[in-house]
């Protein structure tokens, strides 16, 4: 199945990345197929503009903040058809600041089960990010070349503070503490342990 949801990212990445979720009778719906003919690949999306009700696909009633790690908000934010009318979702103006107000509040939960960053690394992170963003545009090459130098600093440093750890440290609590995926947590632990 295809995802191409408008994507709320933060420090998190994918793990915690937020979206418009979509609600029909109460619940979320499955995804909408495109029939493009025959073959083996049918592509979906569950993309919360494709529930318009249009060729024949699902009419949202409401949306709500939703978040990769599977956390959905409480809160309903219905759609007013009558306002819509007959505009496809994707051209309506739509105010999704209730399901983005939801997620945030959401991330603030989990960035306060995560280890706290000194001031001196996060003023450093800041910066980087800073230029590597004006290098993009300047001089793309040399910020590809800074992001691969970056990546393999970060693996390797990765890699030692997982070594670090001490052997009775859960995969849950790491995955707590980095705001990260069991699973990516799990991989950490092994390449610290491996070293």
């Amino acid at each position: 199945m295809l995802v191409e949801w408008d994507w709320w990212t933060v420090e998190f990445g994918n793990v915690h990345a937020g979206a418009a979720g979509v609600l029909i009778g109460g619940r979320e719906p499955g995804p909408v197929y495109f029939d493009v003919g025959s073959g083996p690949h049918v592509p979906s999306t569950t993309h919360w503009t494709t529930y318009d009700g249009r060729l024949r696909r699902p009419r949202a009633e409401a949306l709500r903040g939703v978040c990769a790690c599977g956390w959905r908000g409480a809160a309903e934010y219905p759609l007013d058809w009558a306002a819509i009318g007959d505009q496809a979702l994707h051209e309506a103006d739509i105010d999704l600041t209730g399901p983005l107000a939801d997620w945030t509040a959401h991330l603030s939960v989990v960035r306060d089960k995560t280890v706290p960053l000194p001031e001196s690394l996060v003023q450093l992170l800041v910066e980087i990010a800073d230029r590597l963003n004006t290098a993009a545009v300047d001089t793309p090459l040399a910020a590809l070349r800074a992001a691969g130098v970056l990546e393999r600093i970060t693996t390797r440093a990765a890699g030692a503070a997982a070594g670090m750890l001490d052997d009775d440290v859960s995969v849950e609590a790491v995955a707590t503490a980095l705001g990260i995926s069991r699973s990516k947590a799990l991989i950490l632990l092994m390449t610290g342990r491996d070293r």
